[in-house]
């Protein structure tokens, strides 16, 4: 039996039901390490919601740099506190900012990069302590990674596709966008392409107390979401996937490079075509003209939208349960773990 213990990123909640996918995939491989029979151990701040052992860290809701050092100090803090309590076979990190709070050389430890290489220090590829790897959530990702003798093959995430639709529910006459709510995740792009065809935009997230967050909100998008658009909050996985079964498809206008896009994988898995840019790895999890389309611009993703009845529903479901299963990836996930496991000292 693996014991593994997985850290978080410091401030944003863990569970099925959260915004971030590094969030959602470290509940993923939570809820799988449990149901393999393993011991799962899980760091992340309090409201988080693990399958296994949930050690919460109450750190406040703070944003700036003082709340994000006292976050910081704070874990470093609960994961010593872990490996003294547990015989931990790996420690698997899931931040931005895991170097901040990367324990003591002895347990191996795994850092799983979920969000674009450019937001990474440069000293991530160079870490001097023993025992220590990354790796990438898409073969894109690992394309655009520095040369780096501690990088392991990409595990690409998955979705849970058991918790999804089997039949297809039909559609109503709405677009959805979904994510955080932020100025690269383009969602006023996904406006101006849905008020061009003509045909209601939803959008579904959260903003973060990040400044700039809060501005684009309030600045870029609320001055345009007049009905029929419709600005829905955060969305929970079930009411996720209750949106997403009825639409008539996901646009996904990201401006930054998608490390892997769960939304469109979780989109295809509803039977419902993602209409996007090809930034990332978006350009491989939707093949074009068959599960959705990749579009340029604005102009052209308003075009893709009246092109959506095109795409068989049945087809986008199909795909998904190929290529998409997080059972597929906790396989990969597990297997890695008993490797790196063996180089404990």
């Amino acid at each position: 039996m693996l014991t593994v213990l997985h850290v978080a990123y410091p401030l944003a909640p863990v569970s099925l039901d959260a915004t971030g996918g590094a969030e959602q995939i470290m509940a993923l491989l939570d809820r799988a390490l449990v149901a393999r029979g393993h011991r799962s151990i899980a760091i992340a701040c309090a409201g988080s919601s693990t399958a296994g052992v949930l050690l919460p860290v109450p750190v406040g809701d703070s944003f700036d740099e003082e709340g994000k050092v006292r976050a910081h100090v704070a874990f470093a803090s609960q994961i010593a506190a872990a490996l003294d309590r547990w015989n931990v076979d790996l420690v698997h990190m899931h931040g931005i900012d895991f170097c901040e709070y990367l324990p003591p050389y002895g347990v191996p430890v795994l850092a799983t990069l979920h969000l674009p290489i450019s937001y990474y220090p440069d000293e991530v590829f160079r870490i001097a302590r023993p025992g220590t790897y990354l790796n990438c959530v898409s073969k894109a990702q690992h394309r655009t990674c520095p040369p780096c003798s501690n990088l392991v093959d990409p595990i690409e995430n998955g979705v849970p596709l058991d918790l999804f639709p089997e039949e297809h529910l039909g559609k109503d006459g709405y677009t959805l966008a979904l994510g955080r709510i932020c100025p690269e995740k383009g969602f006023h792009l996904a406006l101006e392409a849905a008020q061009q065809a003509v045909v209601p935009l939803w959008i579904a997230g959260m903003t973060f107390p990040y400044a700039e967050h809060e501005r684009y909100f309030r600045e870029e998008l609320l001055p345009r979401l007049s009905p029929p658009h419709r600005f829905l909050g955060p969305a929970g996985f079930a009411d996720k996937v209750r949106l997403l079964s009825r639409a008539r498809c996901l646009l996904v206008p990201s401006l930054v490079p998608e490390t892997s896009s769960l939304v469109a994988m979780e989109a295809l898995s509803c039977g419902t075509p993602v209409v996007c840019f090809p930034a990332g790895a978006l350009a491989d999890v939707v093949d074009h003209g068959r599960t959705g389309f990749l579009v340029k611009d604005a102009n052209a993703m308003a075009a893709a939208i009246l092109r959506c009845e095109e795409i068989d529903s049945s087809e986008c479901r199909r795909e998904a349960g190929v290529r998409f299963s997080a059972e597929r990836m906790a396989d990969q996930y597990v297997d890695l773990y008993e490797r790196l496991a063996t180089t404990r000292s």
